[in-house]
This record gives structure tokens, C-alpha cells and sequence, in this order.
């Protein structure tokens, strides 16, 4: 009897200690659903003037850049590359050896010469019927083919010549005089010295924004300074792989860091917006697939989703999400609980 006594008291103290844990769980989590979070700031959403601007890399080139090379193989008789110097439109750069092609020239003019006075015998004989019809044409054939013979040589002479296609300053070159060289042999480059391009591409969603007469400012690594350019043209299509659209600007100033060939930063400035809504970037918590803010509505604290937009160094734009006057939290966000009561130290 007194162990059966003994079980039911045993069993009533284990349901009472259980009970007693529920309620004191209960308790605790209703306090820290319901804590007040002190010592935080915070941070009214207003709207505010933004130009939205986008960076993105490009590269300066000369306006004109040319490969320089034969068009006949042959020995360099004549070199007239000054490196780094500046030449003009038609300058005599390369001479290759055409002493053969000079002497079937002269011979030709021999045999023109001889034609043609054959041929002026020809025609007062045709006049006096000296002469038939047949042998004066035949002559005269032979006097225009002669003249096409002369034409040929003139042309293979010329292929024997470099000339600077355009005024512009010649770089390094890579052969002395005396050496053979064959129409694969890069001579020299010739760079248009007064006009430089900047070549860059422009992420696909912004390519309708993006079209002639588009100002754009950039920089060089090494200057502070801000340079122009305005958008020459741009390619008819976005690249599949990138998913880019190519553009071309005319730089319209100048300076001694523009070279071509250096790396540059371009600010495409795209549109200006004068309802903004920018707050902290510490304010945004992310999670997996959303962005999430803490808005304090009637002093409690409410997690809402939102959308952002154009970022800069320490404000981000929200899209969607939030409104004019809202107050945001900005430090603490990792520790505070939906529905928990906000004390702010301060309000920007």
C-alpha cells in the first residue's frame, strides 16, 4: 500500500515540475517577442535628386591606325621611317629595289615611240590610199597596247613604294635598310596624332539610352581630370555572348595622359531622377532571394520586402517597398525581432 501511495506521489510531482516549464517558456517567449530594443538609429526616407550613372571600362585608340606592309617582296633600297615623328599624307616611307621594273619601263616608252611615229607615217598613206585599212588599225592596236603595257609597269613600280595613307605620326620600326621583306612583314605603324576614339560597351538594358550625339566623361589611370567624348555611332545589335551593345565616342579633348591604347573609366550618365528614395546601404538585410528593411510602424518593429535600384558608395535607391516618410532602422537590424518595441537613440 505504501509503495502504491508512493508512485502516485511521484507521478504528480513529475506532471507539476512539467507544467511549471510550459508556462515559464511561455512567459519567455512572449517577453522576447514583445523586448524593447533601446539605443539604435534611425532613419526617415525622403526623396532626393539622383543622376543615374553607370561605370564601365573602354579603351582609347588613335582616330586612324594603320599596319604598315608591302605589297611586293624585294630589298629595301630606301627607308625614310622617323620613329616618333610626324609625317604627311603621301610621304615616301619604304622604297623596295625596281631597277628590273624601271628598265621594261623604258623599253615600253622605246616601243611607243616607234609605234606611234609608224603610225603617223600610216595615216597620210591612208589618205592617199598608200595604205589598207587592216594594216592601219593593226598599228594603231599595237600603239594603244603598248600604252597598257606602260600603265602595268607604273602600277607594279608603285606597289614597290610605301606611302603615309594619311598625315600622323610614325611609331617604332622593325626593319633596316638592305633587308628582304615579303607583303607579310609589319614595317611600322602610322597613328592619326590630332583625334582620339574611345571604344566601350554598354550593358544591353541600357542600349536604347545609348545613340549619336550621347556626351559622355571618362578618365585615365594616372589623371584626375574628367575628359569628353560624345558617341560617334554605336553597333546595330548586342553581342551574344556579352550581352552588350558596342559604342564609339570621339574624345574632344586632349591632354598629355591621353594615349591610344590606355585603359579608361567611363561615366555614362543615363537619366536624372528627382524622387529618389536613397537610404543606408547598412539598413538592408539580404537574405536568399529578397532584400529586406526594418520599418518602425507605431513604434514596433515590421520586416518588409523591397526592390533597389542604382547603388553608390553608401546609399542605395528603393524601387519599391517603401514610402516618403517612412523611418527605417540603421544599426542593429541583426538583432531585432518582428514586432519588438523600438526606442531610437537617433533619427537622421
Amino acid at each position: 500500500m505504501k509503495t502504491n501511495v508512493s508512485y502516485i506521489l511521484y507521478a504528480t510531482a513529475i506532471i507539476f515540475l512539467l507544467s511549471s516549464c510550459n508556462g515559464t517558456n511561455k512567459k519567455n517567449e512572449g517577453t522576447v517577442a514583445n523586448a524593447t530594443v533601446s539605443f539604435i538609429e534611425g532613419y526617415i526616407v525622403k526623396p532626393s535628386t539622383i543622376d543615374e550613372t553607370i561605370l564601365i571600362s573602354g579603351t582609347l585608340r588613335a582616330f586612324e591606325e594603320t599596319v604598315l606592309m608591302p605589297e611586293v617582296s624585294g630589298r629595301v633600297v630606301g627607308l625614310n621611317l622617323p620613329e616618333g615623328q610626324f609625317v604627311k599624307k603621301g610621304t615616301l616611307l619604304v622604297k623596295i629595289f625596281d631597277g628590273e621594273l624601271q628598265s621594261q619601263l623604258n623599253k615600253a616608252h622605246t616601243q611607243l615611240e616607234i609605234a606611234q611615229q609608224t603610225l603617223t607615217r600610216q595615216t597620210e598613206l591612208l589618205k592617199v590610199d598608200g595604205i589598207s585599212q587592216l594594216e592601219y588599225d593593226q598599228t594603231r592596236l599595237q600603239v594603244n597596247s603598248i600604252k597598257d603595257d606602260i600603265d602595268l609597269l607604273k602600277v607594279q613600280i608603285s606597289k614597290t613604294e610605301i606611302l603615309a595613307p594619311y598625315d600622323g605620326v610614325i611609331g617604332l620600326r622593325n626593319l633596316s635598310p638592305g633587308a628582304q621583306i615579303t607583303p607579310a612583314t609589319a614595317v611600322a605603324t602610322i597613328r592619326e596624332s590630332d583625334k582620339l576614339k574611345l571604344d566601350f560597351a554598354v550593358p544591353g538594358k541600357y542600349s536604347q539610352m545609348i545613340h549619336a550625339g550621347t556626351k559622355v566623361k571618362f578618365s585615365v589611370e594616372g589623371d584626375d581630370n574628367k575628359f569628353d567624348a560624345v558617341v560617334m555611332a554605336t553597333e546595330e545589335g548586342i553581342e551574344l555572348n556579352t550581352r552588350n551593345l558596342k559604342a564609339r565616342a570621339l574624345v574632344e579633348t586632349h591632354g598629355p595622359s591621353l594615349v591610344p591604347g590606355a585603359y579608361a573609366n567611363v561615366e555614362l550618365r543615363l537619366n536624372e531622377d528627382h524622387q529618389a528614395l536613397m537610404i543606408p546601404t547598412q539598413s538592408i538585410i539580404l537574405q536568399e532571394r529578397n532584400k529586406r528593411v526594418i520599418v518602425c510602424k507605431n513604434r514596433k518593429a515590421v520586416f518588409t520586402n523591397i526592390k533597389t535600384g542604382v547603388r553608390k558608395a553608401s546609399e542605395i535607391m528603393v524601387t519599391e517597398g517603401l514610402n516618403e516618410g517612412d523611418t527605417i532602422v540603421t544599426t542593429g537590424v541583426l538583432f531585432i525581432k518582428p514586432g519588438s518595441e523600438l526606442n531610437f537613440a537617433k533619427v537622421k
